[in-house]
Order: C-alpha cells, then structure tokens, then sequence
C-alpha cells in the first residue's frame, strides 16, 4: 500500500516537544507493554522525550528528528545520527497502531536511506528488541540483516535485549 498523498517528515521544532512526548508514550504502551512491560517503558520514556534531550536535535549537523504529519496530523517519528566511521544509526521509527499497515513506515526508512546516502554512509544501522517479531520481520524483508546481539544496561535494573541489524547503502 502506498502511503497517503498528504504524508511528510516536518524537521522537529521545540514547539513540537509535547506532541512527540504524547505519541511516544501513545506507541510505546501500545506496542511495547507485551515486550518489555510498563514499568519498563515508564522508565524509558521519563529520560528521552525530555527538552534537553530533544533539544540536541535541534540546528545539529550530525543528527536529525522529523514528526511524520498525515493529513496535518502527527502521527509517528523518526530520528538517525551520523555515527563513524561511515555508518547512519536510525535511532527511532515510530508510528501510532492507527495508521500501520499504509507504507508510511517504509516511507521514513527509506527518507533515512537517502539522507545516509546523501551524507557519504555505507550502511544503516539499528537496535531492535528481541522480541520485537514484527519490526524484525520488516527490517529483514527491506534488507537488514543481524550483525550482533548486545544486552545493554539501562539502569534501574533495566536492560535492552536487542539484535543490532544493518543494512548497506
């Protein structure tokens, strides 16, 4: 399915800061809960969508966050970093459960392609849950493969338990 006509990446305004942290907390619980768990997730959630760290996306060189808008509404987020020595980390791809299913997903994976390609990368990578099935699937069929599993401590007893996957640009 090809996504709306009206769908487009709008470069993160600090105006914006409230909505991205109501959609991530709106995407997470939906998606996440089976996952990881709430009080997992609650904790995540308190330490990223906060304005200092927003606000490092904000006129940099090395790294972007742009709201996906259908039909004037936000509706998901994406977020990726130059990191060396010639790769781009998609940091974030996220959409609400309402609008799955209509190829914007694809539509912000393959903006992140072009803007690595554009910036000189030879790969894309990523950090996915383990026992997020679905991404995975979606990250296998547009090409990624797994290039390691990492257990990375996140505090308060809390770690991701994730495939590192990539893809060549």
């Amino acid at each position: 399915m090809s996504p709306s006509a009206d769908a487009r990446l709008v470069p993160l305004r600090e105006a914006d800061f409230a909505t991205v942290a109501q959609l991530g907390a709106a995407i997470w619980h939906e998606h996440y809960t089976p996952i990881v768990g709430s009080a997992q997730i609650e904790y995540m959630l308190a330490g990223r969508y906060v304005p200092e760290k927003l606000r490092l996306y904000l006129g940099a060189a090395d790294r972007w966050f742009e709201l996906l808008v259908v039909d004037g509404a936000p509706v998901g987020y994406c977020s990726y970093a130059l990191t060396p020595p010639d790769e781009m980390k998609l940091e974030q791809l996220y959409c609400l459960a309402s609008v799955r299913g209509r190829g914007l997903g694809g539509m912000m994976l393959r903006h992140v392609e072009e803007r690595g390609r554009a910036h000189g990368r030879g790969s894309l990578w990523l950090q996915v849950n383990r026992g997020n099935a679905g991404s995975i699937a979606i990250y296998r069929k547009s090409g990624f493969t797994v290039r390691e599993e990492a257990v990375f401590d996140i505090g308060n007893g809390f770690v991701m338990d994730d495939y590192v996957m990539v893809k060549r640009l």
